[in-house]
């Protein structure tokens, strides 16, 4: 990412996620941070799973499905 251009999709949820955990682990919906992010639910779905993958300052995992998924995020370190 060059210095004067906006952070990705996936780089600004990955910050959102790693500030987010730097207080405490922390269960989300994406309908619920969406607005936070500036995501639409179904991107941050979609992009939550390349990050399961590749995020180095988080850990993600599936906790539950109720009306949708429940993700739960640690710091990785």
């Amino acid at each position: 990412m060059s210095s004067g251009s906006a952070p990705s999709k996936r780089d600004r949820l990955e910050q959102y996620l790693s500030a987010r955990a730097s207080e405490g682990a922390f269960y989300f919906k994406s309908r619920h941070i969406a607005d936070e992010v500036g995501l639409s639910p179904k991107e941050i779905g979609s992009l939550v799973g390349t990050l399961q993958r590749e995020a180095e300052a988080v850990r993600i995992s599936q906790w539950g499905y109720t009306r949708g998924t429940t993700w739960y995020v640690e710091r990785a370190d």
